[in-house]
């Protein structure tokens, strides 16, 4: 993390303690910086880098710590500093692709109070909320929620019901989402840019819901994944165009799309027969046919030319290096 020296929120968008019901301080301290270091040779090295940065939330008092899954995605190693500068080293637990949560254990004391976990279904456009960053009130902004909608990602993701902020955090990665109770309901994901009247673009953050953890926060603790039947996942990136078009733009790594032959500007007009219009549409058709493993029948358009293709799905985790003890 950079230190206060270096960047701060401007001081307007600052929380302001008087402004809240709870000791802002506390619930800050809460929050922790995060880097993780990851092979050269790991899948997301390419993608997401060796060398990550980002921050985690304390949400137990033996130091379990929450966060946006793709900065521990693969890590070799994870460090965690609290506020008062205070170096703690920890080890990656889980991911959760479906939700994007990620945990971590740090490996000595944090010596923190845990953060709550509150109801982010109560979360309605135009509450109030601060994102709260690691180092303290100058690294945290005063936002408003401004939708509750659902979000799909280019790399093979979806959330029914995410939370959108503004204005946006500018090192959005595992931030702590704080209600007016001073308890978590969502961590920091992404920054978008919103097409706002008049064509003025705006950036916002993607959350994701607190509520997406409690039913899945036993199984990460104990299996380090979800037992659930792994979704099938094919390794590739996608977009919906300006036509209501899905279009593959790019493809991870040595994964089932790329294996398949599928390329970069490849249009997907059908799975298993049925039309596809949306990013959303195109991965319930690829969820509803059965878990990973499943074959999934497409309809492509290359170049003018329209043709069906088969791509055998995969699992996401088997690709990927399991965490060492350190």
């Amino acid at each position: 993390m950079h230190s206060p020296h270096e960047w701060q929120i401007p001081l307007r968008y600052q929380p302001n303690q008087e402004a809240l019901s709870y000791d802002l301080s506390e619930a800050l301290g809460s929050v922790v910086g995060l880097r993780s270091r990851i092979s050269p040779e790991a899948f997301t090295a390419e993608t997401l880098g060796t060398e990550r940065a980002g921050q985690g939330v304390v949400i137990r008092a033996d130091g379990l710590v929450l966060t946006i899954g793709y900065l521990i995605a693969e890590a070799e190693e994870v460090w965690l500093t609290t506020n008062e500068g205070r170096v703690v080293q920890g080890h990656a637990l889980a991911y959760d692709y479906v939700s994007g949560f990620g945990l971590v254990q740090s490996l000595g004391s944090l010596d923190l109070l845990p953060l709550t976990l509150g109801d982010s279904r109560r979360l309605t456009p135009g509450d109030h909320v601060v994102v709260g960053g690691a180092g303290g009130r100058v690294h945290s902004l005063t936002a408003q929620v401004v939708a509750r909608q659902e979000f799909a990602g280019y790399w093979e993701y979806l959330l029914d019901d995410a939370i959108f902020t503004a204005p946006a955090h500018p090192n959005w990665g595992g931030t702590a989402l704080i209600g007016n109770r001073g308890d978590l309901l969502g961590i920091g994901s992404l920054q978008l840019q919103h097409m706002a009247e008049g064509g003025q673009a705006v950036p916002l953050n993607m959350v994701v819901p607190i509520d997406l953890l409690k039913p899945i926060l036993d199984d990460l603790l104990t299996h380090g994944r979800v037992r659930r039947p792994p979704r099938p996942w094919l390794g590739l990136y996608a977009q919906e165009d300006e036509g209501d078009q899905v279009v593959i733009v790019g493809l991870a790594g040595e994964g089932p799309a790329q294996r398949a032959g599928l390329r970069a500007s490849d249009v997907v007009h059908a799975v298993g027969g049925a039309s596809v219009t949306s990013l959303a549409g195109f991965y319930r058709a690829i969820w509803a046919l059965g878990q990973a493993g499943v074959d999934v029948p497409f309809t492509l358009e290359r170049e003018g030319d329209r043709f069906d293709v088969n791509v055998t799905s995969a699992d996401r985790d088997r690709f990927m290096k399991r965490p060492r003890f350190q």
